[in-house]
């Protein structure tokens, strides 16, 4: 009965928001109360909590050693990360604490442990936004991922603190781990493509990171992390992840279902959550002001912004750990953020095309750390993604005798592709403000080569609204998004696997005729 009511429950309310052009995740939140509130007189059994507790916990371990292979470790010690991380944190404590204290009558120890619950921004919900919409490896996609590892790490250091458990002396171990990635590598090498790929990052994220540091008194998150930061330089390392993907979603629905079934609220616990929903705008607020100061420019500041405007379920675990009689209010008001922060993520992009002119205002007139490129040297081509797709394009087009510069918004991968002799630029193909600065005189044809279909349709209203009569080249995964992106004003759109069998064809005719 526990995977009848779970599972139907799940993919009906999930399905429902979704044809009302919300996450499924806010279904799945949704699903959890129902659960919570007509389970029992469904037969529903009693350990329904527990199991949901362990799936949950899987997935997010699972979700953060994806993440991990993502990472740099040169991405946490940035300036707007360690300094954002801190600051909001600081700041948020700060305004929190004497309101609690005053407007709610308790006294300071609970305020503020309360103020540090509601202080950090949801790991779960940045990633998994960030890697549905393929930006963890843009700049404010690793902007955010960063300051969550840092809020992350304050999040231990508050457990460790008031609830009076340490790591013991073994933790000591973790400091080894960097001589262990050459054993992991090799490893990962011998894992192949199949089940054994699968198995080995089950392994490296749930026992090595998981329970392994839970044995030694340090989260299991952050193990699962680290695990994932080893491997993430391996060539392998993005097949892991994929090969991971479904897994991780299929747990991570348990971690919804979770959260909505922490209790049934009574009126005082909705007023704390309602009352804590109208404050989180001023959260996004925050963070878009402290990353202006580090000199972001005002989208990626935005954007990063946004992805952190949610309250996190760290709060809930610091929550148990130490005001277990506060779960359901703050599980509430984390479910209430959530609905709130998906669609806003959603839509984050055509957000801020329409108050650009307003956010802009904002930005300091120093060199950004995320300046994008206004000119294109002697280029004729221009690639936007530089993926296994733009990068083949690339080299077929530059053997061929043509001048070809590439467009990629994650940096790390700008940089790996420097290293390997092709001409790139950082820049991100959804910035209106690339669209206005850059000079295309030059160009002669655009090759689409980026991972979503959205960005595909965007640069190609943006080339021709800024009167580009070049050829615009795209592919596209499936059928249904070729007339999308032809009408945005594409001239030719291919089907990579469609592509990929002809080209396949053409080599067994070739030997057919010898």
């Amino acid at each position: 009965m526990f995977e009848v009511l779970v599972l139907s429950f799940a993919f009906f309310a999930g399905l429902l928001v979704k044809q009302i052009g919300l996450p499924p995740l806010v279904g799945f939140l949704a699903a959890g109360f129902a659960l919570n509130a007509f389970g029992p007189m469904l037969g529903l059994p009693e350990t329904a909590g527990d199991i949901l507790h362990y799936v949950a916990h899987l997935g997010v371990l699972m979700l953060l050693f994806t993440v991990g292979l993502k990472l740099k470790i040169s991405q946490l010690v940035q300036p707007q990360v360690i300094g954002g991380g801190l600051i909001h944190f600081a700041i948020t404590v700060g305004v929190f604490t004497p309101g609690i204290y005053f407007f709610m009558d308790l006294d300071w120890n609970t305020a503020l442990l309360i103020a540090m619950a509601l202080g950090f921004s949801s790991t779960v919900l940045a990633a998994k936004i960030l890697e549905g919409k393929r930006e963890i490896g843009a700049f404010h996609g690793r902007v955010a991922i960063g300051i969550l590892i840092i809020q992350d790490i304050i999040a231990l250091g508050v457990i460790a603190v008031w609830s009076g458990e340490t790591p013991s002396i073994w933790a000591l171990w973790i400091l080894g781990l960097p001589l262990l990635r050459p054993v992991l590598h090799k490893l990962l090498d011998l894992s192949g493509h199949d089940e054994i790929l699968v198995l080995m990052g089950m392994v490296l994220a749930l026992v090595i990171g998981g329970y392994g540091f839970q044995m030694v008194g340090v989260s299991g998150e952050i193990g699962a992390l680290l695990m994932g930061v080893l491997l993430a330089n391996h060539k392998r390392a993005t097949e892991m992840s994929n090969s991971l993907w479904s897994l991780k979603e299929i747990f991570l629905v348990g971690f919804f279902l979770e959260i909505g079934m922490q209790g049934l609220p009574d009126m005082s616990d909705l007023a704390f959550a309602l009352v804590f929903a109208l404050i989180l705008p001023l959260k996004g607020l925050l963070f878009f002001f402290i990353l202006i100061l580090f000199r972001l420019r005002a989208r990626n500041a935005m954007l990063a912004g946004l992805s952190l405007t949610a309250y996190s379920e760290f709060g809930l675990i610091v929550s148990a750990a130490v005001l277990p009689e506060w779960i359901v209010p703050l599980a509430l008001t984390v479910a209430i953020s959530f609905v709130i922060a998906a669609p806003l993520n959603r839509f984050a992009h055509p957000l801020f095309t329409r108050f650009q002119r307003f956010l802009g205002a904002f930005e300091r007139k120093s060199k950004h750390p995320d300046e994008e490129p206004a000119e294109f040297g002697d280029a004729q081509v221009l690639i936007l993604g530089m993926g296994r797709t733009g990068s083949a394009a690339y080299d077929y087009l530059v053997a061929g005798g043509n001048s070809v510069i590439g467009l990629e918004s994650d940096p790390y991968r700008v940089a790996a592709q420097i290293e390997k002799g092709r001409k790139v630029l950082y820049t991100d193909a959804e910035d209106s403000n690339f669209w206005h600065g850059a000079d295309f005189s030059g160009i002669r044809a655009v090759v689409l080569a980026m991972d979503l279909v959205d960005a595909k349709v965007f640069a190609a209203r943006q080339l021709r609204a800024r009167g580009f009569t070049g050829a615009v080249i795209s592919h596209a995964l499936y059928e249904d998004h070729v007339a999308r992106i032809i009408a945005a004003g594409a001239d030719q759109t291919y089907l990579t696997m469609q592509e990929a069998g002809k080209g396949l064809g053409e080599h067994v005719q070739s030997a057919l005729s010898k």
